[in-house]
């Protein structure tokens, strides 16, 4: 989510400014089952949540997994039979699906469970022979999402099994893979990104886009911080305060294709990376909630990125990137 420039993170989301609701336009995402209500909405989702599973089954089914991309330059199982893996002193079989499984939620870092299912799994049964030999493995582990969902993310051994099994020899642009939940206030939300991703997949795919590879907010950060800090590296009467000036910074930006404005760069959910006639491009991605108002809400129309949301209230679900402007009188 859009964070400020201050090494601290400022967040809006931390803000007491809650008094006025912006009008952000966002893509609906599907919950599928998030619990036992039966309301009608609760049903539409559902329903939802059983297309989108079934698109990516269907998209299997031609040759094409979304997933596939992050086992780019891996040397890992892409096949039915589980094979044996070999990472210091641990052995591991894993198959093709258990493969895609991994990298995917080493990508994203958390997944909802019922995202991570096989779109022929119409029943939900909880029983996942797939995620629980992978559970057995100590490759991943569960997280409970507000109590009533799951999601999964990977060990340190299941990150560790990821980048020692590269081919690319350091590619600084590969996919980087997490591992543990980094954010338990935003878990929920986080666990979402995925299906956003698999939302904003199949739409530039059937531009004719090749997906190369998603950057987490986190990450765009990370680096962000490290130039900050760069001057202060190695000096031992550094205080630890970033030097960098306004100017600066808005250059940084720019040269990120981060937007920069209210003296802060914002950063979105994650970038997704792609080419597309023959030219590399990118989307800024945020995943948006009926938390979404005042200052937050016009900080993230303001800054253009594509919005995807779930349950978001009074906001218009316009099929659409939102509108920048929308928000023009609140900032």
């Amino acid at each position: 989510m859009s964070g400020g420039t201050d090494p601290r993170w400022d967040d809006p989301r931390d803000r007491d400014d809650q008094s006025r609701a912006v009008e952000v336009h966002w893509i609906e995402l599907g919950r599928g089952r998030a619990s036992d209500r039966q309301s009608e909405d609760d049903t539409r989702d559902r329903d939802q949540g059983g297309l989108d599973r079934a698109r990516a089954y269907n998209s299997r089914e031609r040759g094409h997994d979304p997933r596939d991309v992050f086992l780019d330059g891996l040397e890992l199982p892409r096949g039915l039979e589980r094979e044996v893996v070999l990472d210091r002193d641990h052995r591991y079989e894993i198959n093709g699906e258990e493969s895609r499984t991994l990298a995917a939620t080493g990508a994203f870092r958390v997944v909802s469970e019922r995202d991570l299912r096989d779109a022929r799994d119409v029943s939900f049964d909880a029983r996942d022979d797939r995620l629980g030999h992978l559970r057995d493995e100590g490759l991943i582990q569960t997280v409970s999402l507000d109590g009533r969902e799951r999601a999964v993310t990977l060990t340190a051994r299941g990150r560790h099994l990821l980048d020692t099994h590269r081919r690319d020899g350091g590619d600084v642009r590969h996919q980087a893979f997490h591992a543990g939940v980094s954010r338990p206030r935003e878990l929920t939300h986080d666990a979402s990104l995925y299906r956003a991703y698999l939302s904003a997949e199949e739409r530039l795919r059937e531009q004719g886009a090749e997906i190369h590879r998603v950057v987490l907010e986190g990450d765009l950060k990370r680096e962000y911080q490290e130039w900050l800090q760069e001057h202060n590296r190695g000096r031992s009467d550094s205080d630890g305060r970033p030097d960098r000036d306004p100017r600066e910074i808005e250059e940084w930006a720019l040269d990120h294709d981060l937007p920069y404005f209210d003296e802060s760069v914002h950063f979105p959910d994650f970038r997704l990376e792609y080419e597309l006639d023959g030219r590399a491009r990118y989307e800024d991605i945020e995943v948006v909630t009926e938390h979404y108002r005042g200052a937050h809400a016009a900080s993230v129309a303001r800054a253009g990125f594509t919005c995807y949301g779930r349950g978001c209230g009074g906001a218009r679900s316009g099929g659409r990137p939102f509108d920048p402007r929308v928000a023009d009188e609140f900032v």
